[in-house]
């Protein structure tokens, strides 16, 4: 019954609360038969992390199916559909009462397929799969009694050992493995965050332009999002004293802001720092993807800048790696450690802990280093490919932005083009580009389409995909 709930998405847009969108999708389940009676659910943390919205959105939509008889609260042993559930005929009535509202899919998460210009994927043919074989394999069959107990809260103490030697070797990061909390995705990350630093009603600063999911996340959970506007030096830090001075938290990407590309000027991150130490308020660095800058030297991360403790600093393995781990981990400070480690106790990391093993052994072995150091030349190639191809055949149309680095392009459109139509009809032609405008807290400043390229593994392919874009623009004007 695992797809119920894996195509089970949501939609900001409709009136609908989440919860409710949330009810009424399990409840149409069951009244379809979909969910038979003694069907087991998802628990309300996984849930939770795999929508991307806060728990009390899960509970809220779990507890009014089990005060109306849907569902049967078993402790311990979770959630489950009635044992008495209503006969066949009685369930086709059911789903005849009310309607599902309308939802269109959104491509910012799509499973079980790669699409041209998809976003948030490192080149997965270039990961080593059979080095990563040989040591899953190696750490299964090493596998005792005692690994079969209940894991760390907090993650694997070989995870945490590995991930602080790789922050102080490439980040410039000093930290202990007891200030680090592996989780299970960005999402999960970010939940962790929220539930311990923030309570209901806090005002945080968010980019803008920003990651949706990161906006959503903070929306769910009851926050008033404060949009700060990025220009060619990151987040404009004085814009957000101006607006909101006495906001609990700012949430970046200031090494390579998504989605613009820009980093954060120095003289903005001591600016940041010294407004989060007077305020009293949390930055939250979120580093997703510093490890494929191919120009250029980064500018060091906020956290190792940090000398006051107000820097929690969020990395993940999705874009290193590959997604489908479900492994980030953040970073938190000294003075903090006994809070996170309190309410982890809600948010325990759900990694197997095989695979947190095998990350630790990859990284231990070297084959990290060695990884990243193939992937920087092959994404500045693959991101010239896609740009060539741009420019040789859409020049008239869209203007490729500069970047330093990362794995996915800008590109602006000019006049008359209206950047959610176009990504809506592409969409529609199996192209998985985005609009910039969808990016937006408040009203879009300009029109651009964001495009992956990390997949396109030879010029031909960049090129065929570019052909199919520049037919739906043209057939918009």
């Amino acid at each position: 019954m695992r797809h119920v709930f894996t195509s089970l998405q949501l939609d900001n847009q409709l009136k609908e609360p989440l919860h409710r969108q949330i009810y009424w999708r399990i409840k149409d389940a069951i009244a379809q038969g979909i969910l038979a009676a003694d069907a087991r659910l998802p628990s309300v943390r996984g849930l939770a992390s795999e929508l991307g919205v806060a728990r009390a959105t899960v509970e809220n939509a779990y507890g009014a199916l089990i005060a109306e008889g849907f569902l049967q609260s078993r402790g311990q042993a979770g959630t489950y559909v009635s044992a008495q559930l209503l006969s066949v005929p009685e369930r086709s009535a059911l789903a005849a009462v009310e309607p599902l509202p309308a939802f269109v899919s959104s491509p910012l998460q799509k499973a079980g397929q790669i699409r041209p210009f998809q976003l948030g994927l490192p080149a997965l043919d270039a990961f080593p799969r059979a080095v990563w074989q040989r040591i899953v394999a190696r750490q299964l069959r090493g596998t005792t009694t005692v690994d079969l107990a209940h894991p760390p809260a907090n993650g694997l103490l070989a995870l945490r050992e590995a991930i602080v030697h790789y922050l102080y070797l490439s980040r410039g990061i000093v930290c202990q493995p007891e200030q680090i909390f592996i989780c299970t995705g960005y999402q999960a990350l970010l939940n962790l965050i929220i539930s311990t630093l923030l309570q209901s009603g806090d005002a945080v600063w968010l980019e803008n332009p920003g990651y949706p999911i990161t906006q959503r996340l903070f929306n769910a959970a009851g926050m008033r999002v404060v949009p700060v506007a990025v220009d060619a030096e990151g987040m404009d830090i004085a814009a957000g004293i101006s607006v909101q001075p006495s906001a609990r938290m700012a949430v970046l990407t200031p090494t390579h802001q998504s989605p613009l590309g820009v980093s954060l000027s120095l003289a903005r991150r001591i600016a940041l720092l010294d407004w989060a130490q007077r305020h009293s308020a949390w930055i939250v660095e979120d580093d997703y993807d510093s490890e494929f800058r191919y120009h250029g030297r980064p500018l060091p991360p906020l956290k190792s800048l940090d000398r006051q403790g107000r820097v929690l600093y969020a990395g993940t393995f999705s874009k290193t790696l590959f997604p489908a781990l479900r492994l980030a981990y953040l970073v938190v400070p000294v003075q903090q450690v006994a809070a996170f480690k309190e309410s982890n106790h809600l948010h325990a990391c759900g990694c197997p802990p095989l695979m947190q093993a095998a990350v630790a052994d990859f990284i231990n072995g070297g084959h990290f280093y060695r990884h990243l150091k193939r992937m920087r030349p092959l994404y500045r190639q693959r991101r010239e490919w896609l740009a060539q191809a741009l420019e040789q055949q859409l020049a008239d149309s869209l203007a490729v932005a500069p970047q330093a680095g990362g794995i996915q392009l800008l590109a602006r459109l000019k006049a008359g083009l209206e950047d959610r139509e176009l990504a809506q009809r592409a969409l529609q032609q199996g192209l998985a580009v985005q609009a910039l405008s969808n990016w937006q807290i408040a009203a879009p400043a300009a029109n651009g389409l964001l495009m992956g390229f990390t997949n396109f593994t030879q010029y031909a392919e960049a090129e065929q995909a570019v052909t199919k874009l520049a037919e739906v623009i043209r057939a918009s004007k």
